[in-house]
């Protein structure tokens, strides 16, 4: 599988603002999220003496050093977690959260959630950075959405209304988790858009670990120790499942060409709800 890839943005305002505030992802979001050049001039030079961080270990690099970034790769960090996009997007909106305890992000994400008192930040970390992304999907599908029409007429008169229609629910539209079998060495959630639309979404793993119980909601632990989902012979059989679209149950057996067609149809009739 591909490498799953505090920044200071204005959040939506609330649903009694009088005035909306500028999306704290309007200006972050980037197609190519680029990397820090490096500095290859001089092999004795202190940056090349660092730690490596590629392959299944570059996750490390933005917990060790995430002001090196820019916004457009790291969306926002603080002591604790390192919120970036990912860099290979498996939806048209996915990002990671990165626990930064040296004590924990060398752990499976099974051993590591043992831990209730640090399971309990994670999930109020991953819900933050859950309220961001789904603020991004408002400001990027709210003009297709027809649920969203009111508020965007509401947004759109003069005055605004003291208060703004509530709109289309986009935190039910954002899937919080990990993988059961984690691609990357660091521990990471995955804040993911559920439409699965997105031309790096290549292959039946890239697909099943976002569409099967491969992929374990944040919500659902602590397991306990009898939860299949703990067991890697249970992991493989999710990953090799026929391949049967998220949204209208359809199964495409093995048909990984007619799935990724029917996905883009699906999202234009999402985004539409």
């Amino acid at each position: 599988m591909e490498q799953e890839s505090t920044g200071n943005g204005s959040v939506s305002k609330s649903h009694s603002g009088t005035a909306e505030k500028r999306n704290a992802f309007t200006e972050l979001m980037s197609s190519h999220p680029k990397q820090p050049k490096q500095n290859t001039t001089n092999p004795n030079s202190a940056s090349l003496r660092k730690p490596y961080f590629g392959g299944r270990d570059g996750l490390g690099a933005y917990i060790a050093n995430p002001e090196a970034y820019p916004p457009n790769v790291v969306i926002y960090h603080n002591a604790d977690f390192v919120a970036i996009y990912d860099m290979f997007p498996k939806s048209s909106l996915h990002l990671l959260l990165l626990p930064r305890d040296k004590t924990k992000y060398l752990l499976h994400p099974f051993e590591a959630f043992k831990d209730e008192e640090f399971l309990a930040k994670v999930k109020f970390e991953a819900q933050k950075l859950r309220s961001l992304a789904a603020g991004e999907l408002r400001r990027k599908y709210g003009k297709y959405s027809a649920l969203e029409q009111e508020r965007q007429n509401a947004l759109n008169a003069d005055p605004p209304p003291d208060e703004l229609p509530r709109g289309r629910d986009w935190d039910v539209e954002v899937m919080c988790g990990i993988h059961a079998v984690p691609s990357m060495n660091h521990l990471h959630v995955h804040v993911i858009a559920v439409d699965r639309y997105s031309d790096r979404l290549k292959s039946r793993n890239h697909y099943n670990s976002f569409a099967t119980p491969f992929f374990v909601p944040i919500d659902d632990f602590p397991l306990s120790q009898d939860d299949p989902r703990i067991s890697p012979t249970s992991s493989h059989y999710y990953l090799n499942q026929d391949f049967v679209c998220w949204r209208c149950g359809r199964n495409f057996g093995n048909k990984f060409t007619e799935l990724k067609k029917h996905l883009e149809e699906e999202f234009v009739q999402w985004r539409q709800l």
